[in-house]
């Protein structure tokens, strides 16, 4: 049985509410699900907010789960002071708790209890705050599994987009755009493309500055970087295209010519995916020995409690890791 796991994210935002929505979704129905988390908080929650009538279950492993009964299982992870928190701040416990849920998730995940981890949103400030000084789920995951070649992926039905480089600055970025690189997210992006069934499929990458340099005179990044890049992996096989200019080669993927974009750094590929797909995108990590997918927004503190965050985007992660668990 291919088990899926959900981690709490920060206790304090909407995170439990989501997780505990999505499983009213008759699209996941018959999935096998358990939930990393502070039993304690989803019961003080659903309590709260009235979320669900199906009964929540503490397990210690997840063969305990009787996935027949349509009992929501977690496996507890204990939030420090539940009954303290707080809702919609940022709280050291709760940053604190997030990262517990990914830890014990990552080390069931890495033997084989399950098969994929569906991450709900997180609060970097708290998560520092707690002691763990991660940029986000990404990097957080890639050190817990050794992972040294990874790359954010976001995805929806008609706009993907991998990223190069995604929590560091502008100007850090310039000084990181390398070649290897390249060459790395490409192929993760064709490793990627294959597990979706979509092997071969044309991969654009973007440029960095206006109309991709425009042969030199706005930036000479792509002639000394990308162009180069891209002529080798062509020649190697790969169905790579570039640079392409950033202002257009969103809209082309969109609309079916490019099966995937390589956006340069993190807003480049973020404005669009947003703005096209906010609800449903879905947030991957790819290159982990497992799948990862997640929500691809954020904690919501300023409406946590309120029972009227939507599901969407953790349920599509969910739906995605199915997918490509087979």
């Amino acid at each position: 049985m291919k088990v899926i796991g959900i981690t709490m994210g920060d206790a304090a935002g909407i995170s439990p509410e989501i997780t505990l929505k999505a499983f009213e979704s008759e699209a996941i129905d018959r999935t096998p699900l358990v939930i990393f988390g502070c039993y304690e908080t989803f019961i003080r929650q659903n309590e709260a907010m009235q979320i669900t009538k199906k009964k929540l279950v503490k397990i210690e492993q997840v063969d305990e789960a009787d996935f027949a009964s349509g009992h929501i299982h977690i496996i507890d992870v204990p939030l420090e002071a539940p009954s303290e928190l707080e809702l919609g701040k940022v709280q050291a416990q709760a940053g604190a708790g997030a990262y517990r849920c990914i830890e014990k998730a990552t080390e069931y995940a890495l033997r084989g209890d399950i098969v994929a981890i569906a991450t709900a949103p997180l609060n970097k400030e708290a998560l520092h705050l707690g002691g763990y000084h991660y940029a986000g789920h990404t990097e957080l995951l890639a050190e817990l599994t050794g992972t040294k070649d990874f790359a954010m992926v976001l995805y929806t039905d008609r706009l993907r987009v991998i990223h190069a480089t995604t929590h560091i600055s502008l100007r850090k970025m310039l000084d990181t755009l390398n070649p290897q690189r390249q060459e790395t997210v490409v192929g993760i992006a064709e490793d990627f493309l294959a597990r979706i069934g979509e092997e071969g499929a044309p991969i654009a990458i973007a440029g960095i500055n206006p109309h991709a340099g425009e042969s030199g005179l706005f930036g000479s990044e792509e002639i000394e970087v990308i162009n180069p890049t891209v002529k080798k992996l062509q020649a190697e096989g790969s169905n790579v295209f570039g640079a392409i200019p950033p202002d257009t080669v969103f809209l082309q993927a969109y609309e079916g010519k490019y099966a995937m974009v390589v956006a340069q750094y993190h807003d480049q590929g973020h404005i669009p995916l947003k703005l096209m797909g906010f609800h449903d995108g879905v947030n991957i990590t790819a290159g982990l020995p497992f799948i990862r997918t997640s929500a691809d927004h954020g904690t919501a503190f300023d409406i946590a409690g309120k029972n009227i965050a939507k599901c969407d985007s953790i349920l599509e992660s969910i739906r995605l890791a199915v997918k490509l668990a087979g």
